[in-house]
């Protein structure tokens, strides 16, 4: 993974984002020595959101099953029937 510093960025943040579109390797941004912040390409981004989001669905189902919180599979198809119409 690529390090910049934030003055770095500051200075070159056409060219750490050029680089960044081509390698479409994550840049981390330190400020005074430390993490500050990562530049991840959109398409990247968008990518990691959407896998979250099924995860975190994923969690919610076994949560649910764990808690008791389900219905059968012939209440389900009732209760979503409205919308499959």
């Amino acid at each position: 993974m690529k390090v910049e510093l934030v003055t770095t960025l500051k200075r070159q943040a056409t060219k750490i984002l050029a680089d960044l579109h081509i390698t479409k390797e994550p840049v981390l941004i330190t400020e005074h020595g430390q993490p500050s912040a990562y530049l991840v390409d959109v398409e990247d981004y968008e990518y990691m959101q959407n896998r979250l989001a099924i995860l975190e669905g994923i969690a919610r189902g076994e949560r649910a099953i764990v808690e008791g919180n389900v219905i059968s599979q012939s209440e389900a198809k009732e209760k979503m029937s409205k919308w499959l119409k």
